[in-house]
């Protein structure tokens, strides 16, 4: 058994559980957690029955009465199939026990329906193409007069569709009509303007921790408007802007996200909109195209909130707050040639290839060790009140 210096789960669905991107996480965190000693646990939603005994909240899994609770619990759950009265009544079960979820509960509720998340993002300044929807499953025919104030053409997308399906572009307002016979009227519908210098292309950036760690450019390989890798699409490692780079991580902080696909669409002065934000974002084409390990850098991310780790970087972060006190440094970050900074400030993010690459998957030394041991040898100069406040906010939470 190992020491009891960290307790992590990792908890999915039984009908993701063999897709790649639940596979590779739990390979990771198999690894990560033996390398470190860390107490390792894999479970599916539908093995975990929740209590309340003699006034207190309990778990037990399989008949087992769980009496060491996990610290960190890592979640990947379907956000298309989601269900608040199930799912989500489990995650809220785990945060109540005092459990750290990466992504927490509200963050993934923010991401099930596609106008919740822009409900979120709406007035905060972040630039979203305009979107409207209604409340009942089956008004969408009384919608199409009016959305015809977003002019033709227009998307049309189911709100909880996924992976590019259930995803239109109406030509008119006949072929609008005719498309409201032919869909499933599961959940509502939203009619968005169309951004059509980005047809059948988008680019999706993945930011874990507050930090850009990639972005891959996707295009249609057949005219559609849909640029998902799913449907035929194809992916490639490129850059991004400042801007570009900002909004993913101002996105995902208004979102509460730990780890999280943001998907946005290229406007024809070379800045970006929103196009949607994903809770349980896939990386099969992002490994593939970005040459990474996402799983590896959601496993270290996942070690990096335990308790211990925060509290020996709060340690540490006295020791230099200490120092400044008489060499009042200059405001900037050196990031970490390690390839492990982790946790990274919810605020700051760099770009891929900096201090959270492909290269965390294969390092020797214990990540918290060798952050401080190039912090206090080679002179690391910090934005303290900013770092100590990101810090603070993590130990917290």
């Amino acid at each position: 058994m190992c020491s009891s210096s960290g307790r992590i789960w990792f908890l999915t669905d039984r009908r993701i559980k063999d897709d790649y991107p639940q596979q590779e996480i739990l390979r990771a965190l198999k690894t990560k957690c033996c390398e470190e000693d860390l107490d390792f646990r894999a479970l599916l939603m539908d093995e975990v029955v929740l209590t309340v005994e003699q006034g207190n909240l309990g778990l037990r899994v399989n008949g087992e009465f769980i009496t060491s609770y996990p610290q960190v619990v890592v979640v990947r759950v379907p956000t298309p199939w989601v269900q608040s009265d199930s799912d989500i009544t489990v995650l809220r079960h785990l945060e109540k026990m005092g459990c750290r979820l990466m992504n927490r509960p509200q963050a993934i509720l923010n991401c099930v329906n596609k106008f919740w998340t822009f409900q979120e993002l709406a007035g905060h300044g972040v630039p979203l193409p305009d979107t409207f929807s209604y409340g009942g499953h089956e008004n969408f025919g009384k919608m199409i007069d009016e959305a015809e104030v977003l002019e033709f053409p227009m998307v049309v997308k189911n709100t909880r569709g996924h992976r590019g399906k259930a995803v239109f572009l109406a030509r008119d307002k006949h072929h609008l009509s005719d498309l409201s016979h032919l869909i499933r009227h599961d959940a509502p519908y939203l009619f968005q303007k169309y951004v059509q210098e980005s047809h059948g292309r988008d680019v999706r950036v993945i930011v874990i921790g507050g930090r850009v760690i990639g972005t891959m450019l996707r295009c249609s390989t057949d005219g559609r408007m849909q640029s998902n890798c799913s449907l035929g699409g194809v992916g490639m490692m490129c850059s991004l802007s400042e801007q570009g780079r900002q909004l993913a991580v101002q996105v995902s902080n208004i979102l509460g996200m730990d780890v999280c696909g943001i998907d946005l669409l290229t406007k024809e002065d070379g800045s970006f909109c929103v196009c949607e934000a994903n809770a349980n974002v896939g990386f099969i084409a992002f490994d593939k195209a970005c040459n990474l390990d996402v799983a590896s850098l959601v496993a270290d991310y996942a070690i990096s909130l335990l308790p211990s780790r925060l509290t020996r970087r709060m340690s540490l972060l006295s020791v230099v707050s200490s120092a400044s006190e008489t060499s009042e440094p200059e405001l900037s970050i050196v990031p970490s040639s390690t390839g492990v900074d982790v946790p990274v400030p919810l605020h700051h993010h760099h770009e891929a290839g900096d201090s959270m690459s492909a290269s965390s998957s294969s390092v020797d030394s214990d990540p918290d060790t060798a952050t401080e041991r190039e912090l206090l040898t080679k002179g690391t100069i910090f934005n303290m009140n900013q770092l100590l406040a990101s810090e603070i906010k993590l130990l917290v939470e």
